[in-house]
């Protein structure tokens, strides 16, 4: 492999391993946010979409910056496989794993800190294997939010 090639293969495998963005909207319900701005939607960015867990970003009017975690309770279930086979493609032994996300309705959580020591805390409900949900969320300073992804 020529020198050149590795730095760009190790990028490309950097690039697959993030486990992909995704973003989540909170509207203002309810508390001084909404009643400033009722059409208000607040972006906020998810990473690792493609687990069960990962961090969460936005932020707030007059609040600053948030950060926290979002979490999915996503049950799995783990095959294995071994034995003898004798096909022409595979003949001899097979030994195997294979994990797959059951199907349902799966709740999670997220908590964020605001730069001004502000905190939201929620709950939402995702489809097992999707990366939508719906929900809801408050904060410490009485505001409730809905949570669309």
């Amino acid at each position: 492999m020529t020198p050149r090639i590795l730095p760009l293969l190790l990028l490309s495998l950097s690039a697959c391993a993030s486990g992909g963005t995704s973003s989540m909207q909170l509207y203002p319900l309810q508390g001084e946010i909404a009643q400033a701005d009722p059409t208000l939607v607040i972006q906020a960015k998810t990473t690792n979409t493609n687990s069960t867990s990962g961090t969460l970003t936005f932020k707030l009017p007059e609040r600053g910056k948030c950060e926290g975690t979002w979490s999915s309770l996503t049950p799995r279930t783990v095959s294995r496989s071994k034995g003898l086979s004798l096909t022409w493609k595979k003949t001899g032994g097979e030994v195997g794993a294979e994990t797959e996300t059951v199907a349902g309705v799966n709740n999670g959580e997220i908590y964020a800190v605001c730069d001004d020591g502000t905190r939201v805390q929620g709950t939402f409900v995702i489809g097992s294997g999707t990366a939508s949900g719906t929900g809801s969320a408050t904060d410490t300073n009485g505001n409730v939010y809905k949570l669309l992804f």
